[in-house]
C-alpha cells in the first residue's frame, strides 16, 4: 500500500486496527486533506497561512 509522505519522509499516515488514521490535523479553513505543518512554536498551513501558535 503506498502511504503519502512529506519532504522530510514522515508519513502521513498510519495504519491502526486495519483502518488508515491521520497522523496531522487538517486545515480548518481547508478541509481534509490539507494538513498543517508542525514549526517548533506553531502549527501552519502552507496553502491558506492559517496558523495555531502553542501557549508557553
Amino acid at each position: 500500500m503506498y502511504l503519502a509522505k512529506t519532504k522530510s519522509g514522515n508519513n502521513l499516515y498510519e495504519v491502526r486496527d486495519g483502518k488508515l488514521v491521520r497522523t496531522r490535523r487538517s486545515c480548518p479553513k481547508c478541509g481534509p486533506g490539507v494538513f498543517l505543518a508542525r514549526h517548533k512554536d506553531r502549527l501552519s498551513c502552507g496553502k491558506c497561512g492559517y496558523a495555531e501558535f502553542e501557549k508557553k
